[in-house]
């Protein structure tokens, strides 16, 4: 049984959190690593010692770990590939991390027996947001793809063409525009007036970033294929989860569509609403 841990970079609550959960997994004789980050932390401050990998090779693992808010999960998630990842909530919402610290041991060392004993854990799969261009594609996203203009403000932005399965939903000048999950859409697509989407939902929601003419947000089921098309710009960027990004020069189109694995979420289920909570 190998386990990944990733703790949130430069919380030492989460790096102590982290080594507790290291000795109550080598005491269950569990193999563990974390990222290069924790390690340096663990043997800095801690009696711990532990291997630090790259974060690809979370995906090696049984299962991942992360420690944090919801950007410590995307970054874990990033990396585990389709191995499962339970999510530690350390953040002040938290809509993919289900484990408070309290239980954070406790629960990492049951799913670590069940996995040992009845083998692979249900686990909830979140669909994740592929993006690409003509000779490029970018990491699928968990939240959202940001298709943006080299500046926003007025007079600022490009010229935009938005079409799914080839219908045309909207046109004209904006900032840009944001397609994202429904676990993304309490996140940036939130912050651009994006309508709040169930996990439950099979689709995405797309949202126009301050068009001159603006459409309402539109929510599509996952089956159907985006493609935003830009141009009267020097460039457009466009951003997956806002850690890795492409910069493309217009006229370009950007073909956006359901990614071909989702991200397994292992631990309890997320109360949606109870995040909700948290927003005001």
């Amino acid at each position: 049984m190998k386990v990944g841990i990733v703790a949130q970079r430069d919380n030492p609550r989460a790096a102590t959190l982290a080594g507790d959960i290291v000795e109550r997994l080598r005491a269950d004789d569990s193999a563990v690593v974390v990222d290069r980050e924790t390690a340096a932390h663990l043997a800095a401050e801690t009696d711990h010692s532990v291997p630090g990998v790259a974060i690809e090779e979370m995906a090696t693992c049984d299962l991942v770990v992360s420690i944090g808010g919801d950007g410590t999960f995307l970054f874990a998630a990033r990396g585990a590939g389709t191995t499962p990842v339970m999510g530690i909530n350390l953040g002040e919402v938290g809509f993919l991390n289900a484990v408070s610290p309290a239980d954070a041991v406790s629960a990492v060392s049951d799913e670590v027996d069940t996995l040992r004993e009845e083998g692979p854990a249900a686990t909830r799969a979140m669909s994740r947001l592929a993006a690409g261009g003509e000779d490029w594609t970018l990491s699928p996203a968990i939240n959202e793809i940001a298709i943006l203009g080299p500046q926003r403000g007025h007079g600022q932005g490009l010229d935009l063409e938005v079409t799914v399965d080839g219908a045309m939903y909207t046109s004209g000048h904006a900032d840009g525009v944001l397609v994202a999950t429904p676990t993304g859409s309490t996140a940036y697509n939130l912050s651009e007036d994006g309508p709040l989407v169930h996990p439950g939902v099979d689709g995405f929601v797309i949202t126009e970033m301050a068009g001159e003419e603006p459409m309402p947000p539109l929510v599509v089921d996952e089956e159907r294929t985006i493609e935003v098309t830009v141009s009267e710009a020097d460039h457009a960027v466009v951003v997956s989860d806002g850690r890795e990004d492409e910069t493309v020069t217009p006229p370009a189109t950007i073909e956006l569509r359901r990614a071909g694995e989702p991200v397994h979420v292992a631990g309890p289920p997320l109360d949606f609403f109870a995040g909700l909570g948290k927003l005001d």
